[in-house]
Parts: C-alpha cells; sequence; structure tokens
C-alpha cells in the first residue's frame, strides 16, 4: 500500500459524535465506490469481525458495536476508485455526512504507517490488527479445496512465516499491530476464522 499521510489527527466534529449513518447508508458507499468483488468481500469480512468482537469481546451495546462494523465496512471504501488519495476521500465524505468522529479516526488511523494516524481507541487498534490478517487468511482459505472448513490456527501462522506466501500482506504491519493489543496472535487469527467464514 503506498503512503499517504493525511497531515492532521482530528477528524469530525466532536458535536456529532452519536451520529451513524444506516447499514444500508453504507452499503449504499460500498456499493457505488468500490466494483471488485473481492475487495467489497474483503470490506464486509472486517466488518463482520469487527462487530462481533465488540459484541463478544467488548460487550459493546448496539449502538458502538454498529460503530465497529461502520468502521469496518468503510475502511477501504476508496481503496479502488480514488487510489492516490485512500482515506481521505471516505473520510471527507463522512465529514460531510457528519458521521461520528471516533468512526471517522478508526478508519483514518488503520494503516499508521501509510497514513500518520496513531491508533488510540481499542476500535483503532482492533482494525489495525484484524485488517491485514483477514485478508492473510481469506487468501489461505482459497487455495484449500475445503475453504475454511477444517482451517488450522498453526497452519496459517506456519504461513505467515512463509515470505513467498501472499507477500503483498505486510508482516510487519501484523507484527506493529498485534504488539498493540493484550491478545495473542492465535487468539486474533482463530476469531478471524471463526466469524468471516460465513461472509459472501
Amino acid at each position: 500500500m503506498s503512503i499517504h499521510r493525511l497531515n492532521r489527527s482530528e477528524f469530525g466534529r466532536p458535536e456529532d459524535k452519536g451520529i451513524l449513518p444506516t447499514i444500508d447508508q453504507a452499503r449504499e458507499i460500498l456499493n457505488d465506490w468500490v466494483k471488485n468483488p473481492r475487495l467489497q468481500l474483503h470490506m464486509k469480512q472486517v466488518a463482520a469481525v469487527m462487530k462481533a468482537w465488540a459484541i463478544e469481546k467488548e460487550a459493546a451495546d448496539e449502538q458502538t458495536a454498529l460503530k465497529w462494523e461502520l468502521a469496518g465496512l468503510l475502511h477501504d471504501a476508496d481503496w479502488e476508485k480514488f487510489p492516490e488519495e485512500h482515506c481521505s476521500v471516505i473520510i471527507g465524505k463522512l465529514e460531510e455526512m457528519h458521521v461520528d468522529p471516533e468512526i471517522i479516526h478508526c478508519i483514518a488511523s488503520h494503516g499508521p504507517r501509510y497514513f500518520g494516524v496513531e491508533p488510540s481507541s481499542k476500535m483503532d487498534r482492533m482494525i489495525y490488527a484484524f485488517d491485514e490478517l483477514s485478508g492473510f487468511i481469506h487468501a489461505a482459505a482459497l487455495i484449500r479445496p475445503s475453504r475454511y472448513e477444517g482451517m488450522d490456527v498453526k497452519s496459517i501462522i506456519k504461513k505467515l512465516k512463509t515470505p513467498s506466501f501472499a507477500a503483498q500482506v505486510n508482516r510487519d504491519d501484523i507484527n506493529d499491530a498485534m504488539s498493540r493489543i493484550d491478545s495473542s496472535l492465535e487468539e486474533i487469527v482463530a476469531f478471524i476464522i471463526q466469524h468471516q467464514q460465513a461472509v459472501q
């Protein structure tokens, strides 16, 4: 992924806290901006994993779980249509919609090395952890005849140590993301396998 520094650390307006688009509104942006089905699937998978983590691990209420889901669903929304402005276009769109700044900051911080925005909240840190691993695990599933069925956490860990497999996935980003959370790599991999396999 190319480096696109956002050159700011504040996003949205404090008075917009609690303003959330509906899932249908987010999907409308997704369907309008993203035509590549593989990228759409990735965003839907990250959204599903984010929502599940919020509910199961953070005891999130419905609105908070929706925040996590929306951040996952829209984090790469401008990647295909505006590759040279990745992240800045979707951020601008959400700011125009007066969306809760926590969602916008989460999207802005999902690749700190590229966008120059440090993950600060738990939601920020988890999308950073899930993003690359979600894509990596899906790549591993695609080469298996049974796809996700019977997928073993140890096999994913082993593939992560094989630089030639899914070489575009940055292992340094994964290691950095994991250093920022309290969960083990094994736990995160198992959680992703469990919660993204049914997403279509």
